[in-house]
């Protein structure tokens, strides 16, 4: 009987992990092949851009928002169509007087009340939007000079409401701690393309997307993930949000693991508070494809460090009558000991790839338990504190 329990649990377990991550982009890649949706390429045949608003928060980004700024100053855009502005969630660094400088070139500042965190920094600058579309951005990356036109064609489309740019993960040529983050990025960036031929994104980058500005007013909790909700508020009011792969944003990686791990479970409860908050378009009956999307993408994520835990107690559970389960759990234990070793690394200037990759995906399942439990707990994160990352000239 139990080893009927052990063998039916491990083949869910790993049937869960080849459905996530194989299974699912496969059945996206089938059903796009058979009724994909295309989206706007290519310039406004009419010349008319609509006129954009980029948001920034920044809390103590007096290393990096210099840059920031140049970056979008030289974005290919009409200038008299552009509004930019940066929104100082109660920095005590130089930041609010960098930005200052720029106030001639019409770069915006404004200074929340008091530090109240991303979202609410978000919220408070959203009734000086002017813009048609509003772009939000983070201090840390930086956009193509010829990014901006791209996400922004799509919006041609009235059925479509948001846009989300393409991460594509970058460092120095000699950094190679926490390797795995591109591979993973580049995975994400895949999958988003699928679901874009489907039913449209399940969640948009944080670091580079726009969206419709009736929609980006849209009330939304302080404590919840704006990225993750403007996906879901487009899709729940009707229209289609996208992913547009011309429009290229960098992003640096971060140097620690152990950094990554932080921000992924500060992340990862967002979104899982973000979806309960938003349960209702996971009904099938109400949402059709996008609400197997949002499952498959989401939930059956979140469900892998369990299966990975239910699948370990099946092969230890068979291991005392089966050499090859016995073969199998010494294997996940060499495993195990590399992710240790690549954790233990992960501050090291040079993290081999036979370290770093399976250190990056045991770190992340990690991330998903530990976050499950601030998530049920009702754990909230007080203030922001943005991830610190390298910042790399693309």
């Amino acid at each position: 009987m139990i080893d009927f329990i052990s063998v039916w649990t491990l083949a869910a377990s790993l049937g869960l992990f080849g459905y996530t991550y194989f299974g699912y982009p496969g059945l996206l890649w089938l059903i796009g092949r058979i009724a994909a949706k295309p989206i706007p390429t290519g310039g406004d045949e009419d010349g008319l851009w609509p006129t954009v608003s980029i948001s920034v928060p920044a809390y103590n980004e007096e290393a990096q928002i210099e840059d920031l700024i140049k970056s979008l100053l030289a974005l290919d855009y009409p200038r008299d169509r552009l509004q930019i502005v940066v929104t100082s969630d109660g920095s005590s660094d130089g930041t609010e007087g960098i930005v200052e400088r720029y106030a001639g070139q019409g770069v915006e500042l404004l200074r929340t009340p008091e530090r109240g965190g991303k979202t609410r920094a978000e919220n408070f600058a959203a009734r000086h939007l002017t813009g048609d579309i509003i772009v939000n951005t983070d201090a840390s990356i930086r956009i193509a000079p010829d990014a901006l036109k791209p996400l922004l064609a799509v919006f041609r489309d009235p059925e479509i409401g948001c846009a989300s740019g393409r991460d594509v993960s970058v460092s120095s040529e000699a950094d190679t701690a926490n390797a795995g983050e591109s591979g993973y990025v580049g995975y994400e960036m895949a999958v988003r393309d699928l679901e874009t031929q489907v039913a449209g994104i399940v969640g948009a980058s944080g670091c580079f997307y726009a969206i419709r500005a009736e929609l980006h007013r849209l009330p939304l909790p302080e404590s919840l993930s704006r990225d993750f909700a403007a996906a879901l508020n487009t899709r729940e009011q009707g229209y289609r949000p996208v992913s547009v792969a011309e429009a290229v944003c960098y992003v640096p990686r971060t140097t620690s693991l152990r950094k990554e791990y932080r921000r992924k479970v500060r992340t990862i409860t967002r979104g899982m508070q973000t979806l309960w908050y938003k349960r209702h378009m996971m009904n099938p009956f109400r949402f059709g494809w996008f609400a197997w999307m949002l499952v498959s993408h989401k939930v059956c994520r979140w469900a892998l460090p369990w299966a990975v835990v239910a699948a370990g107690l099946a092969m230890v559970a068979l291991a005392t009558g089966s050499a090859v389960a016995a073969a199998v759990v010494a294997v996940g234990l060499i495993g195990l000991v590399l992710a240790a070793v690549g954790w233990m690394r992960a501050e090291a200037e040079s993290v081999p790839k036979l370290f770093s990759v399976p250190a990056y995906l045991v770190a992340g399942n990690l991330a998903a338990a530990h976050a499950f439990v601030r998530a049920v707990t009702g754990a909230r994160d007080a203030l922001w504190e943005p991830t610190r990352r390298e910042v790399v000239k693309a």
